[in-house]
């Protein structure tokens, strides 16, 4: 049965990014510490290069995800990673309003702007039998509100930052629990958690 995740790199200290959106240099070493490449389908985002035990989880993880709901803000600053996010799947964008330059939906981004339930179903119904996997904060915290997550990852880095954004920022109901770990894997300058959200 498919599932809808979510998952972030943090620091020790619960961070996806530090104060003013800086230390993803910190956060994001392990992504080109290792030997083993994980290829990335975006013309605009170079291939990974992590430890064994990292590709192995993640080579899984991207090959069980069907589909991908991020959020309008995180289209933006990739510039639509390209024309193509580096999973190689279909990305439901929840937004207010399509972009100018995406008159139409295509295989590569589907927008949506009917709230956190409207983007996950779609995704669901592009997923098939694989996982949805929401990505970014603001999406994932949505999710979590709704009912709507089973999932949570966390690529676990060894610095602090001493402030920034968390992953589940501003939550209106707390607290939540979640059963796990249901997989630890130890990475290069990183330590893979997955947690089963209670219900």
């Amino acid at each position: 049965m498919s599932k809808v995740t979510t998952g972030a790199t943090m620091s020790l200290d619960g961070y996806l990014a530090g104060p003013e959106e800086s230390g993803f240099d910190l956060l994001f070493q392990w992504y080109g510490n290792g030997d083993v490449e994980i290829p990335s389908a975006s013309p605009r985002v170079p291939s990974f290069r992590t430890s064994a035990a990292s590709a192995g989880l993640i080579k899984q993880e991207w090959g069980d995800t069907g589909a991908l709901v991020v959020g309008r803000y995180l289209y933006d600053m990739t510039s639509a990673w390209g024309g193509r996010h580096p999973m190689d799947v279909p990305t439901v964008v929840l937004t207010h309003q399509r972009p100018a330059d995406r008159p139409e939906d295509d295989e590569n981004f589907v927008f949506v702007t009917g709230g956190i339930e409207a983007a996950v179903a779609k995704a669901t119904e592009l997923a098939g039998d694989k996982n949805v996997v929401v990505n970014g904060g603001q999406m994932a915290r949505q999710c979590l509100e709704a009912g709507l997550l089973d999932e949570i990852g966390v690529e676990l880095v060894p610095v602090i930052l001493g402030g920034g954004k968390t992953l589940f920022g501003e939550l209106a109901t707390t607290p939540v629990e979640f059963e796990g770990p249901i997989a630890l894997v130890e990475g290069t300058g990183v330590t893979h958690l997955r947690y089963r959200v209670k219900k």
